[in-house]
């Protein structure tokens, strides 16, 4: 897959994964490849394996992970997680668990990867995660600290702060009111399916004490934040603390972006990349 020839998520290859869900259900999600001919070349040369926002998919990364790999030199991975995009919808009237990140860093993940043929003892991986799957990124590498070379995590969250959850309100009521439902049905054919079991998380009162950063003491992998310094979803202070918490990390390098909102990888992407090759490159 090349930047000038994106397959759209509707055209790209599925894989089985089985037991998955929530429930134990199996599931079947799409993947993209970018610069196979790395991953040909090579099986133990670098992959950078994408994970999306809570409300995003493959094609919501608009075309980013194909411009990273080029940039960088390297083969990459994306994939759309169980209830997102063109993968097998959430079931309905399913409600997600809190601990859903977790299940996705510590189940999904690696099942994926390992259906995909990705073997992480034997080349290394690098997540690059945005917004929730920012942390569900920092999740993986946090439950299996030798297992991933690298984290980039852009708009992370590794607690629950007011702004995030006020975002989210404003995001339920566009959505039952139609107007966020038909923007989001551009990249997801049930788009009830990743909103109601994401917002169902997000907005349950017991989620609000919800925080990750006894897990991310252990990562032991460099971690590149990236945060938009205007993000209606979070503040610089998931940053803050991120790197107080991850003191076992081998190293701590940070970009914010001054005009990024939460998605400062589209805002600025020649900033984001350029941050990542140089801390790939130390």
């Amino acid at each position: 897959m090349t930047a000038s020839n994106q397959v759209p998520e509707s055209a790209l290859p599925r894989v089985h994964l089985k037991g998955v869900g929530y429930g134990g259900e199996d599931a079947w999600v799409p993947v993209a490849r970018y610069n196979a001919e790395a991953d040909e070349a090579s099986s133990t040369a670098p992959l950078f394996v994408f994970l999306h926002e809570g409300l995003g998919c493959i094609d919501m990364w608009r075309g980013f992970p194909q411009r990273v790999c080029d940039a960088l030199g390297v083969a990459g991975l994306a994939y759309s997680r169980p209830g997102y995009g063109y993968a097998t919808p959430r079931p309905a009237g399913e409600q997600w668990p809190l601990s859903f990140m977790h299940h996705q860093a510590t189940v999904v993940l690696p099942q994926l990867l390992q259906t995909c043929a990705v073997d992480v003892s034997r080349r290394p991986v690098y997540l690059v995660g945005h917004s929730d799957g920012a942390s569900i990124a920092l999740r993986a590498a946090a439950e299996v600290p030798l297992a991933y070379a690298g984290v980039v995590a852009i708009s992370l969250h590794v607690f629950v702060e007011a702004v995030g959850l006020e975002s989210i309100r404003a995001a339920r009521v566009a959505f039952d009111e139609g107007s966020f439902a038909q923007r989001l049905a551009k990249y997801h054919p049930d788009p009830a399916s990743p909103f109601d079991g994401w917002a169902g998380v997000w907005l349950h009162p017991d989620f609000e004490a919800w925080r990750m950063t006894d897990a991310t003491r252990r990562i032991v992998a460099p971690i590149l934040a990236v945060q938009g310094v205007q993000d209606p979803y979070g503040t610089v202070a998931q940053v803050d603390a991120l790197r107080a918490s991850a003191v076992q990390s081998s190293r701590f390098e940070t970009l914010l972006v001054p005009s990024g909102g939460h998605d400062p990888h589209r805002d600025d992407p020649d900033a984001v990349i350029a941050a990542m090759r140089d801390w790939l490159l130390v």
